[in-house]
């Protein structure tokens, strides 16, 4: 008996020494079940306190925007570590410092910096550690000028929300425009550049420029008619005299009439705006009376035809088949006319001279004349001609701000280029001092 219980107590000792393989897997279940649960009971706490560690917008403030019209406020407030793609700030505005405010943007917290505002270093601070919005007025939202609004400016991960403080700003237009400050001093430089020259060309009158064949072509036509017993025929243009073309016209006919006052030519000249043919018989007058020959001066040398387009047209190609004038002056605005006048001048065999500002204009002219002034060297016809100093000067001065020009866009390229293959944005200062910002 003894022994059977002994060997009983044995087999138990066994079984328990060596449980079987399922109440093994349950137990490791409940282990590891309750490592989750504390687990989760344990770093839940922990991701509270990292949330609610959001950072509020410090530094936040509001402020008329500079170098507006107004109707606009700016708000920056410093980036804040917490910033990243699942944050987002909120912008509230409100006509009262305690509400009700009125949310207008809403951001990720990693854009809207100081540095992406297109405005130039020495009139703003392109700062990457504080972000920038502009509150604009808008058909929703209308900012009136002198007048009080209330911002503030909130943090959200979708969870938790950290608020800034509320600032209030009053929007006003701006007197100058500091954006702009690079072009006044770049007028103030041209400016002095043109003085300079004129002060240069009163001390040299023989100071040189630049030829335009066209203008000395002038008076070579005028000795040809004078030669060939022909009239000279002077056009000024179709439009009225507030057209800066048609003002250059009735200067160079002044220089013009001189010469044919001093080689005793005909000269006419028909019009289709009778306030043009005013200004033209005064000009032509006195410029017999500086030639010293008043006594071969004309008032028909200027005469009406009609203000209408194609009749004017008409009349003046019927001028050209039955007189024969030895040359022909196209200078000022034209329109349609302008190659019906050049093809009949051409097939007279005149000597024609054109010159026009009318780009749609000037392949007519350069086709079927034998000189054509382009653009401004329209403008710059009376300082060839006259070679009056202030005339020269000017010309001389806006030709070194050319160079001076070219130069800065031949540097300014050069430098970008540079920057752009280096990666590098040392260069971007000095380039903006030659941008024009808005």
């Amino acid at each position: 008996m003894t022994l059977r219980f002994e060997c009983r107590v044995s087999s138990v000792e066994l079984k328990a020494r060596n449980p079987q393989p399922a109440t093994r897997n349950l137990f490791s279940v409940r282990v590891l079940t309750t490592i989750l649960i504390l687990a989760v009971f344990t770093l839940y706490p922990i991701s509270y306190i990292l949330a609610s560690s959001l950072s509020p917008p410090e530094q936040f403030e509001a402020f008329d925007m500079p170098g507006d019209g107004g109707g606009s406020i700016g708000l920056s407030w410093q980036a804040a570590p917490s910033d990243g793609p699942t944050v987002r700030y909120q912008v509230y505005v409100a006509d009262q410092a305690h509400g009700p405010f009125t949310r207008v943007a809403e951001f990720p917290a990693d854009t809207h910096y100081k540095s992406d505002v297109d405005r130039p270093w020495w009139s703003w601070d392109r700062s990457k550690a504080h972000h920038f919005y502009q509150v604009k007025s808008t058909p929703t939202l209308r900012i009136e000028n002198d007048r009080s609004y209330f911002f503030k400016v909130t943090a959200t991960d979708g969870l938790l929300t950290s608020e800034g403080p509320v600032q209030s700003a009053v929007p006003a237009p701006n007197f100058f425009n500091m954006a702009k400050a690079n072009n006044f001093l770049l007028m103030f430089f041209f400016s002095a550049l043109v003085l300079f020259a004129i002060a240069q060309a009163k001390r040299h009158p023989t100071i040189f420029l630049r030829r335009i064949p066209g203008l000395d072509a002038v008076e070579e036509a005028i000795g040809r008619a004078t030669e060939m017993g022909r009239p000279i025929l002077y056009l000024t243009g179709s439009d009225d005299m507030s057209s800066l073309s048609t003002i250059a016209a009735t200067v160079i006919l002044g220089q013009v009439a001189k010469k044919t006052a001093a080689y005793d030519t005909q000269l006419q000249v028909p019009h289709r705006d009778p306030i043009v043919m005013a200004i033209c018989q005064e000009i032509v007058k006195e410029s017999y009376l500086e030639a010293g020959r008043p006594d071969a001066y004309r008032d028909d040398a200027n005469f009406f035809i009609t203000n209408d387009q194609f009749s004017y047209t008409a009349a003046v190609n019927g001028i050209m088949l039955r007189e024969r004038p030895a040359a022909n002056f196209f200078m000022g605005f034209y329109y349609a006319e302008a190659l019906l006048l050049a093809e009949t001048g051409a097939g007279t065999g005149a000597i024609q001279i054109a010159g026009t500002d009318a780009d749609l204009q000037l392949p007519f002219f350069i086709t079927t004349c034998d000189y054509t002034l382009i653009g401004e060297e329209l403008y710059a016809a009376s300082a060839y001609l006259s070679r009056e100093p202030v005339l020269v000067g000017t010309l001389r001065g806006q030709d070194l701000g050319k160079a001076f020009l070219l130069f800065s866009m031949v540097i300014g390229t050069i430098l970008a280029t540079i920057g752009g293959l280096v990666g590098t944005q040392a260069f971007v200062p000095l380039l903006q001092l030659f941008r024009d910002f808005k």
